[in-house]
Order: structure tokens, then sequence, then C-alpha cells
């Protein structure tokens, strides 16, 4: 069982069962809630510190680039210091966690890691895609995970509504043929370095301004684009 967001995040609140539970989650436009699920063993989420076993796992994150602005707007983002989209996410979900009763989880900042892809293809209708990114039927690859929290309750939740892959119906998989260094392969998977030696030279600034090729090339979800400004930060953090 598992719940989705899109424009309901008050579905997930309400189970929560008062306003200033409610109050404690994050905003949705600058944290979504992106979908929920009871864990199982093999899920591998890990107990809260007294023992207690988490009931239910939320994800928070990006859809898009409606939460760009907030964070763009935050202290974090003005401060100079390092990992600013990593501090602003604790602040707010840890934050969350508190207010609510609950932990917090990040798909950063490990050891531990924690598996963030298994963990969303239990909470939405989310599939793999060729060049390994999460491939959303209507955010397409412009989306993020910033976060999870964990719940002691087992709160109820809709299914997921089982959606087409996209990718299964794409025959020329633009994807794979768009990277301007071939850094995407079937056999071989992501080549990192060559994608970072790339970046770094003058015939890269495309990519650090336009964002990924390979992320650009997929049709789904291309209105959802992320903005020069957000593309930019993001890649000259890979870089």
């Amino acid at each position: 069982m598992a719940w989705t967001g899109g424009g309901e995040e008050a579905k997930i609140a309400a189970a929560l069962t008062d306003g200033e539970t409610i109050a404690g989650l994050p905003r949705p436009d600058a944290l979504a809630v992106r979908g929920a699920f009871h864990p199982r063993p093999e899920d591998a989420v890990p107990d809260f510190p007294d023992g207690t076993k988490v009931g239910t796992l939320a994800l928070l994150g990006w859809t898009g680039g409606r939460q760009w602005a907030a964070f763009a707007a935050s202290a974090e983002a003005r401060d100079g210091l390092p990992h600013p989209l990593n501090r602003w996410s604790r602040r707010l979900i840890d934050a969350a966690a508190t207010s609510l009763d609950g932990i917090a989880f990040y798909p950063f900042g490990g050891p531990p890691h924690h598996d963030f892809q298994r963990w969303a293809l239990r909470a939405e209708p989310v599939s793999r895609s060729p060049i390994g990114l999460l491939i959303h039927p209507e955010w397409g690859l412009w989306h993020a995970y910033r976060g999870a929290l964990g719940f002691r309750r087992r709160l109820p939740l809709t299914e997921v509504t089982e959606r087409p892959a996209p990718c299964e119906t794409c025959a020329d998989r633009p994807c794979l043929s768009s990277c301007p260094v071939s850094a995407f392969s079937p056999e071989a998977g992501y080549d990192v370095a060559a994608c970072r030696r790339y970046l770094g030279q003058a015939a890269g600034q495309a990519c650090i301004a336009g964002g990924c090729a390979a992320r650009r090339a997929c049709p789904v979800g291309r209105e959802e684009a992320y903005s020069t400004e957000q593309n930019t930060f993001h890649m000259r953090a890979f870089a």
C-alpha cells in the first residue's frame, strides 16, 4: 500500500490526525510528499533509536522546478558554505521529524547509504530509465528525492496507481545516444569519470548551463525541465 502525491499532499497529512501535526510537514512548495509505503524487512529501513520499527515511510523531494524558488531564497543558498542544498534539506526534514515524532533519512551523507531508489519504486509509479535515473510518467527525469520521514504508526494509505513505464515504449532511446562523450551505455553503465572530464572543458559548459544532455533528450516531461539557474547549480555541484 502506498500514497501518491501530485496535488493531494493533504491526504497523508490528514492521516496524521491533527492540525499541529499537519503543520509539522514541510510546505509542498519546498518539499513535496512524493509517496509513502509500509516498509518490509527487505526494504532495509532502519529502526528508530529505541528499536521501534518504522510503520510508514514517506518520501520528500522535488517535482520539476516547483520547489527551486524556496531553496534559492534560503539562507543556505546564499551563505557561501559547502553543500547548501543538503543543509537546507536537513533543516526542513529534521524539523518535521522532531515535530511529528518521526525519524529522518537522507540519500546523502552516508554511511549508512540508504537505498532511495528501492524506496521510491515502492512509493510511487517510477521506473528505471536506461541511464540509471528513475523516470516518472509526469515529471520525466526532472525530479529528485531529498529525504524521507519515518513514522512509528502504520498510517492508512492508498494503492499506488500503476502506470506504464515510459521507457518500454520508447524505441529510439535518445538518452543513450545524446551524450557528447557517450557516458551512458546498457553494457557499461554510466562512465562518471568521462562525464566529469567533459564538464571541466569549454565544450562542457553547454551541459553545465542546460543540464545533462542525456536527461534533456528524454521526451517525457520536457515541460518540467529545470531552469538554467537550477541546472547550473546541480551540474556545478556534480562537476
